[in-house]
This record gives C-alpha cells, sequence and structure tokens, in this order.
C-alpha cells in the first residue's frame, strides 16, 4: 500500500515518536510509506525521525494556527499526493484539518486516519462533527482512556474508534548486560543497586514524590542510588529538595543521555511515576522492553496495559509512601526483578511491539483502501 503519514509537531514529542516508529514497521512491512514532517524542524524532528529508520520524509509548511497561504499552498501538494496514496493517516489537528480540505477538492478522495495521542476532550461542536463523522474513516488513539473520551463525545461510534498502545523498538530495546561506563555516569556507586527514572523534569512527572520517597528508605536504613535522566523547568527545585533531604550523595541528575537503551540496561529498577496520565506513556513500554522491574503510577495507560506484581509495581500517584513501600520491597528481592522484568518484556513482544501496531494498522487500513478503491 502506499501510505501517507502526516505529522506537524515542532519537536521530538511522543507523536512524532510514535509517527516515526509506525512508518518504519510499515516500511519493513513492504508498504510504499511516506513521512510528512513540518518544513524547518531538520534538527528537531527529521533527524530523530531518521535515526529511528524512517527512510522517506517530505516536508509541508504545516503553519501554526490560521495561516491562509501557508495553508492554501499544503492544500495544493496534498492534492497532488492524494493521486499517489491508497490512505493518509494525520497526527494533529492541522494536519488533519489540511487534509481533510484536499479530500474534499479531490477526485480521487483517499481514506483518513486520525491518531489521538492526547488525554483532552474533543468538542463536539458542527465543525468536528463534520471532521469526525464525514471526513474521517477510522480514529487510532494511544490509550483506552482516550477513546472513551471519544465515544462519549458522540462523534464517533466505536466501531470507528480503537485503541493501540505500545509502539517500542523491541530491537533496539532489550533485556543486555549494563555497561560499567554507563553505570558510572548514571551514579551508580560499587554494589548499591541504581534506580532510575526517564523523564523531563517537570512538575506532573513526580521527581519530588520519588525524592520524598527516597528519604523515607534512607530513615529506614535503605540507600540505594536513584538517577534521574533529563532536563527541564524543575531542574533547580528538584536539585533543591536533593540537598534538603540530605540526599545529595545518593541522587543524581544525569540530564540527557545519547543511548536510551544502554541507561536502562544500567539500571537495576526503573520508575514511572507521573501524577497524571502523560498520553501513549513510551518509556513505560520502553522499560518493560529492555527487561528492567518497573514501579509505576496507576495513571493513564498504566492500569489498563499492567497487571499490579505480574508486568510491574503499582503505585497510586503522588504517594511517597506507597512508593517507598514497593521500593523496599524490589530493593530487597532480586527474583521478583528479575521475575517482573522477564514478564514486562514477553507482555511487549506478544502485544506492545512496535511490529504489533504496524501489523493492526495494515490490517485496518487494507479494509478501508478496499473499501474506498
Amino acid at each position: 500500500m502506499r501510505i501517507l503519514h502526516l505529522m506537524s509537531c515542532g519537536g521530538w514529542s511522543s507523536d512524532a515518536y510514535w509517527a516515526a516508529r509506525v512508518t518504519r514497521e510499515l516500511g519493513r512491512r513492504g508498504h510504499d510509506v511516506t513521512l510528512g514532517c513540518r518544513a524547518g524542524t531538520e534538527a528537531r524532528v527529521i533527524e530523530p525521525a531518521r535515526r529511528e529508520g524512517v527512510e522517506r520524509i517530505e516536508t509541508f509548511r504545516f503553519a501554526s494556527g490560521l495561516a491562509p497561504r501557508a495553508d492554501a499552498a499544503d492544500v495544493r501538494r496534498l492534492l497532488r499526493r492524494l493521486a499517489a496514496a491508497d490512505l493518509v493517516h494525520v497526527h494533529r489537528g492541522k494536519e488533519h484539518w489540511l487534509a481533510a480540505a484536499a479530500n474534499r477538492l479531490s477526485r480521487t478522495p483517499k481514506p483518513i486516519v486520525r491518531t489521538r495521542h492526547i488525554t483532552q476532550a474533543v468538542r463536539p461542536h458542527a465543525a468536528n462533527v463534520w471532521l469526525y463523522r464525514r471526513a474521517t474513516a477510522w480514529v487510532v488513539t494511544v490509550t483506552e482512556a482516550i477513546r472513551r473520551q471519544y465515544l462519549a463525545s458522540g462523534l464517533l461510534g466505536p466501531e470507528r474508534v480503537t485503541a493501540l498502545p505500545g509502539g517500542a523498538d523491541v530491537e533496539a530495546y532489550r533485556p543486555a548486560p549494563a555497561d560499567p561506563a554507563v553505570r558510572r555516569r548514571l551514579g551508580g556507586d560499587g554494589d548499591r543497586l541504581l534506580v532510575g527514572m526517564i523523564a523531563g523534569l517537570r512538575v506532573m512527572k513526580g521527581h519530588l514524590v520519588v525524592i520524598e520517597a527516597a528519604a523515607q528508605l534512607a530513615r529506614a536504613g535503605l540507600r540505594p542510588r536513584f538517577v534521574f535522566v533529563g532536563r527541564g523547568a524543575m531542574e533547580g527545585p528538584v536539585r533543591d529538595a536533593i540537598h534538603r533531604a540530605g540526599l545529595a550523595a545518593d541522587v543524581t541528575i544525569s540530564g540527557f543521555v545519547d543511548d536510551l537503551p544502554a541507561a536502562l540496561a544500567a539500571l537495576d529498577l526503573a520508575l514511572y511515576v507521573p501524577l497524571e496520565s502523560d498520553g501513549m506513556s513510551r518509556v513505560v513500554y520502553e522499560c518493560l522492553a529492555a527487561g528492567r522491574a518497573l514501579v509505576a503510577s496507576r495513571v493513564g495507560v498504566v492500569p489498563e496495559v499492567l497487571i499490579d506484581g505480574e508486568h510491574a509495581a503499582l503505585v497510586p500517584a503522588g504517594d511517597a509512601r506507597e512508593l517507598a513501600a514497593a521500593l523496599a520491597r524490589l530493593l530487597g528481592d532480586a527474583a521478583a526483578r528479575e521475575r517482573l522484568g522477564a514478564a514486562g518484556r514477553a507482555l511487549v513482544e506478544r502485544r506492545y511491539s512496535g511490529a504489533c501496531v504496524a501489523a493492526a494498522l495494515e490490517a485496518r487500513y487494507r479494509d478501508l483502501a478496499g473499501a474506498r478503491a
């Protein structure tokens, strides 16, 4: 099939990653897939997409807001591209409306698929009624919670909205021995266990809750090493909290790392503890694929795909006491860490790999393109 994915992201966000991953996987399955990106995002989006294995990329203007000249130019280009495509898959509102407009003008309209990546309700006003009921063939959501939002809006029936969580690269992220040099760079210290959290330093990611849990463990005589991998606006307050808790020798902020699979392999235990849902929760699947035992908040996709005690240890969001208790149990039980890591890896391979998501998309694409032919 000839498939055009359109993605207007200005930076390397979770939806950009998802679009790039499925583009690569569909290409591997023998399809002719092009990823359309915003012009001027070479360093922020296009090069990361190429590193993910996307081979064919085109650029569109995808101007922010309402931009009549730029939008008209994109619609004209899309009109030409529709003639050479079997299906168009869009990822944000900008390209959704542009593709719908081009389709409306085209003599050879093609099915439009939309992926919804965020937990933000869709308002059922007249424009969206036309966009979703008349102009869109199928909606994919990255969590079941987002799917329920669509159904609650009344815009589409359940047969036209499907949740497809996952998308992890199980080849790049796999169980592997820790590299001692990477472990040292992340703050690993001799035989002390290393607990890591890969997340931007923002309020909702839960770093302050982790620090409080680490302080509780220290008071109980447990002092593993902690590392926060990432940067963000909360770095100053997080550093202050580390010092106030007397944990300067126990908690490291490493900043960004170039090799996330190697960073995950260096950890004994991984954390994903946001205070609220952050959409597809890409890092959850990467931790599982890497075979790391995971402690995760019961938010967003986590309770939809993971069973407490079987695939991960689940805790209430924002609860430092429960987090400390879960950490204490796993820090003292190497067999449990190994069991959870193996079960998480098996789950991703079976249901949530990029190949699994691509296979589900492919099957529905064929139905939609065949119905339109």
